[in-house]
């Protein structure tokens, strides 16, 4: 078929509706979100449903040692590196039906539209769900793209542990999802990722499309407050070492430090010790994670952070440990994939803007090792990371219908520069 029938192109907007849905009963929630965490059993059952339905498809599905699945369809040149579309199935312990599972099965239903119309492409078509990107259950966020990209080895990511104990390497053999290529072994011609924005632009300004040009420099810390455990009654004040005290005026340091130098900052993990009423806490753990679109601004916050941070333990007499665990540095994104996107969303008559992701995602570490870019829809009232995340089948199908063409015209661009 010739190009003109590939320009008249359009995915089943139903079928990629009902397959989000199903994918949505692995790990649902009583609150119509998803709790799937990465490794988990209901990881597992997601991840078998994915390579079913890939090899339903036509696909050929391989596995490298970071449980990153690939689901090639083939182009008539098995030779030629694949155009790929990847993002993530796993989610927060209160995530919603959308937040990188859009991108994964959006990626799904373009090699369906494909099939239906009996298109052929040159080279590979592939989809890829890339592991631990969320980063709840294993620290550091997008682990597996980031040992894809050169950015983790293996043995550093396997040794990483969830709060129990169990590290990213023994859940990956317990799940049955530890394939023996390594990371990185993998060429890609180019990725690209649809994603819900996972804030209020796009639909606060009524454009349908974002086209992402770069994501934010990111940063994460531990940091572990030490004081003194004594009777909460018979210790005054002024005497107290009072761990969760401090870390109360660390986490209003974040909020300050953010604000004033124009970046953000969230504690999103405190846990307390002993956790008794009657006793004054002696140790508290907490994480911080500060971004901001530059990274010199970025490196700024940090050290102002630690400055204050440094204060308040003198004054409040107690230990602070500070420790960086994460940098991912502010990255942009390929000109010829995002010049893909934004004419593709203007060829099929979409509103669209140009945006940088506050979030990180996959694509992050991919750009490393291959020309990349992203592709955002808005969700309602910019909420994510959240059980009542939401976005519309009008929105998943606009979405869709870019990367389906974003794809094609990057696959039709280097086959011509062959």
């Amino acid at each position: 078929m010739g190009m003109s029938t590939r320009n008249d192109l359009r995915i089943d907007r139903e079928r990629l509706w009902a397959t989000l849905m199903e994918t949505a009963q692995f790990g649902a929630t009583a609150a119509g979100g998803i709790c799937r965490l990465a490794l988990t059993e209901e990881d597992r059952a997601v991840r078998d449903w994915f390579r079913a339905a890939a090899e339903a498809a036509g696909c050929t599905v391989e596995i490298d040692e970071m449980g990153n699945m690939f689901a090639r369809r083939p182009g008539r040149d098995p030779n030629r590196p694949p155009i790929a579309i990847g993002s993530h199935l796993d989610t927060q312990p209160t995530g919603g039906k959308f937040d990188g599972i859009l991108g994964v099965l959006a990626g799904l239903e373009v090699i369906r539209t494909l099939n239906d119309h009996g298109i052929e492409t040159d080279a590979p078509i592939e989809v890829i769900n890339w592991t631990n990107e969320e980063g709840s259950r294993f620290a550091p966020a997008m682990l597996a793209s980031g040992g894809f990209g050169g950015v983790f080895d293996r043995d550093y990511a396997y040794a990483r542990t969830d709060r129990n104990g169990v590290t990213f390497g023994e859940a990956l053999e317990k799940i049955g999802y530890r394939g023996s290529t390594r990371a990185g072994d993998h060429p890609l011609a180019a990725h690209f990722e649809l994603h819900i924005e996972q804030g209020p632009v796009l639909e606060a300004e009524n454009v349908a499309i974002g086209v992402v040009t770069g994501v934010q420099a990111i940063r994460w810390y531990d940091v572990t407050v030490t004081g003194q455990e004594n009777h909460a009654g018979a210790t005054p004040m002024g005497l107290r070492r009072d761990a969760l005290a401090a870390a109360a005026a660390v986490i209003g340091a974040v909020e300050g430090v953010a604000r004033e130098m124009g970046g953000v900052g969230t504690v999103g993990v405190i846990e307390s010790h002993p956790q008794s009423r009657n006793v004054i806490p002696g140790r508290v753990f907490l994480s911080i994670d500060l971004r901001h679109p530059e990274d010199s601004r970025l490196a700024a916050m940090e050290a102002r952070l630690g400055e204050e941070i440094a204060a308040l333990a003198k004054a409040r007499h107690v230990e602070i440990a500070f420790e960086r665990i994460w940098h991912s540095p502010a990255v942009a994104f390929d000109p010829a994939c995002i010049k893909a996107v934004a004419d593709s969303a203007t060829h099929l008559g979409y509103t669209h803007r140009e945006i940088v992701s506050g979030p990180g995602h996959d694509s992050v570490y991919v750009s490393r090792v291959a020309p990349s870019a992203m592709i955002f829809i808005p969700c309602a009232g910019g909420l994510s990371h959240n059980e009542r995340e939401s976005i519309t089948p009008q929105q998943a199908e606009a979405g869709a219908n870019v990367l389906l063409h974003a794809v094609l015209a990057t696959e039709a661009r280097l086959s011509r520069q062959r």
